[in-house]
């Protein structure tokens, strides 16, 4: 049997590596010193956290009350199961399989909006807003909202995407954008 035979009877696969394989086991990893760092040199020089911790959300109900008062869900923006970010979102296809974008809301929170399966919503803050279909499933926990993206804007109602409501601040480490740090608003559309 192959691999995909293997997979879909035992739902896992173990990796064909030699015998004693241990990455890393040696050292060799990408630091000033070749060894795992718990205590980054680099990080400090940076001005940022040195340790690792955690460091409360920009944008929480928790950590901005006055915000979260205002936008009291938490959008997150997982790709898309068709797509590879935005590649392929412009496939026939693919933009058949995904159906048009979406937000899945859990059932406590869409009652307390009005919101129904199918329903279009319009989602904001103060950034911007977009248009999607509701999904009201228990896949998402109350008080967070999923929007599998990236549509390309000019495919998207009003010519608006997720991005609309994500900050441009960058993240503290990278410098990346803070997709899993956004609060919004929904309301049917």
């Amino acid at each position: 049997a192959g691999l995909a035979e293997g997979l879909q009877a035992r739902g896992w696969a173990r990796l064909a590596l030699p015998a004693g394989h241990a990455p890393f086991a040696d050292g060799g990893f990408r630091t000033p010193s070749g060894k795992c760092e718990f205590f980054s040199a680099s990080l400090a020089h940076e001005g940022l956290d040195p340790l690792p911790a955690w460091h409360p959300p920009a944008e929480s109900v928790p950590s901005n009350p006055a915000l979260g008062a205002r936008y009291p869900l938490a959008l997150i923006t997982p790709p898309a199961r068709n797509f590879l970010n935005s590649t392929f979102a412009n496939q026939a296809r693919f933009l058949a399989d995904e159906g048009g974008p979406k937000l899945e809301i859990h059932p406590e929170d869409a009652v307390a909006r009005g919101v129904v399966e199918g329903m279009r919503l319009r989602i904001h803050n103060d950034r911007g807003d977009f248009i999607a279909r509701a999904v009201v499933t228990t896949d998402v926990r109350p008080g967070v909202v999923c929007s599998p993206s990236v549509w390309w804007p000019k495919l998207c109602e009003g010519g608006h995407n997720a991005n609309a409501v994500i900050a441009a601040r960058p993240t503290d480490m990278g410098g990346g954008p803070t997709f899993y740090d956004c609060l919004v608003e929904v309301e049917p559309a």
